[in-house]
Parts: C-alpha cells; sequence; structure tokens
C-alpha cells in the first residue's frame, strides 16, 4: 500500500493496482502548486465532508478518470446529479470494494457544500486492503467514538487531522491515536493557511516523548506501508 500526500487533507492511496484519492483540494492551495491534477490517477474519490477545503478538484478529476465518489449519501448523491459516479454511505456501514473494505465512522465536525447546500454528516473511513488498514479522521474533534475503531480492527496507520482551530490539535492528535491503537501516524490538515500553522519539530517532539511517530510529509511526498 502506497500512500501520497497532495497537500493539506488529500492523499492518494494504490492498493490492489486501484488509486484512491482522498478530499481532493489542490488547486486552492499555493502550496500544492507543483501538483498537476491532470496527471493523478483516481478510481475512487472519497470524501469526509463538503467543505470547498475537501472537494475543489472533485468534478475535474472525476470527469477526467471517471471515479467513483464514495462518501456520505448527501455528498454522494450531490455528485451522482451532476453526472458523476458514486457510491454512497452513512455511519457504521462497510462496503466491500475490488481494492479492499471501507467503512465509514463519525466525525465530529460540519459538512455544507460551498453554495449552501447540505453536505450530511462529516465523517472518517476505515480502509482495509493488501493486509494492511488505516483510519483517515477527516476534519473532527477528538472523539471517544474513536475507541471503538480498534474493536474491530488493527490499524497499521492513522491520518490524523493536526492543525487545531478547525479539527483536532497535535496534543488531541496523541490522545486520538492511544484511542485508535495506533502509534504510526500521518498528520494532515496543518499550515495550508494562517489558522493552521503548526511547529513541525515542536508536533513531532510530543509525539516522539508520547512514544510514537509523526510523520508530515512534503507535498507530493510518499511512504510504503
Amino acid at each position: 500500500m502506497k500512500i501520497t500526500f497532495y497537500g493539506h487533507a488529500c492523499i492518494g492511496i494504490e492498493v490492489s493496482g486501484k488509486h484512491i484519492l482522498v478530499d481532493p483540494f489542490i488547486t486552492g492551495n499555493p502550496k500544492a502548486s507543483h501538483i498537476d491534477i491532470h496527471t493523478i490517477p483516481a478510481d475512487y474519490i472519497l470524501l469526509t465532508h463538503a467543505h470547498q477545503d475537501h472537494i475543489l478538484d472533485v468534478e475535474a478529476i472525476a470527469k477526467r478518470t471517471e471515479a467513483t465518489i464514495v462518501s456520505n449519501y448527501e455528498v454522494a448523491v450531490y455528485f451522482g446529479n451532476k453526472g458523476l459516479k458514486y457510491h454512497p454511505m452513512n455511519h457504521g456501514g462497510s462496503w466491500q470494494f475490488d481494492f479492499g473494505k471501507v467503512k465509514l465512522v463519525s466525525a465530529i465536525h460540519s459538512s455544507s457544500f460551498p453554495d449552501g447546500t447540505y453536505g450530511g454528516n462529516p465523517a472518517g473511513f476505515v480502509i482495509e486492503g493488501e493486509h494492511k488498514n488505516i483510519y483517515i479522521s477527516g476534519d473532527t474533534a477528538l472523539t471517544m467514538d474513536m475507541k471503538l475503531i480498534p474493536m474491530r480492527t488493527k490499524l497499521d496507520l492513522a491520518v490524523l487531522s493536526i492543525g487545531n482551530n478547525f479539527t483536532m490539535d497535535v496534543e488531541d492528535a496523541i490522545i486520538a491515536s492511544d484511542f485508535v491503537s495506533c502509534d504510526k501516524v500521518l498528520g494532515v490538515h496543518f499550515d495550508t493557511f494562517g489558522y493552521i500553522q503548526i511547529n513541525h519539530d515542536e508536533a513531532k517532539k510530543k509525539f516522539f516523548d508520547a512514544g510514537k511517530d509523526l510523520m508530515l510529509l512534503e507535498i507530493g511526498a510518499s511512504i510504503q506501508l
């Protein structure tokens, strides 16, 4: 399983020969100006919620790749009404796709489209594939519901928002990694704009002192699980 960071909360996952793109917000992110959305592969596009900084490039990428959009019912149908392929889900449900199993899990945040359309309830994802399991928190506060995840799935990686103000901060993300029983963390949703800038060295040290590994990838960089 290969994971690529495209900036903000957007990651690409290559698993079982399929390409999954999560929360594509690239063209609106000056820090990701070197990323060309016209070359990013996508068989599936997973969306945690409807905010612009998570859906900006969905239509452009989905039209080019014919990717299937996977999200909560409201978000999935919104894009389905635009003629795009979609698979709707809701909290607690899971589905066996051709690359592995996806489960929609709870997140505490808000969700509405830039045009004001209701975006349903925000969510996170648990993805199981190639004998590797990852949790994508989405934009969320620290929540006790995270403790439910390791009761069903042993995680190899937790992708956690760490930028504060709109989501968990570093300290809450450390607690979240305890809740999901995963000490290997990929940080997302940081530095994109002023509200969520963090001190990288300080964040990594806090995780290290807690006996955990925080990865803060350069935009465009990848890791292998």
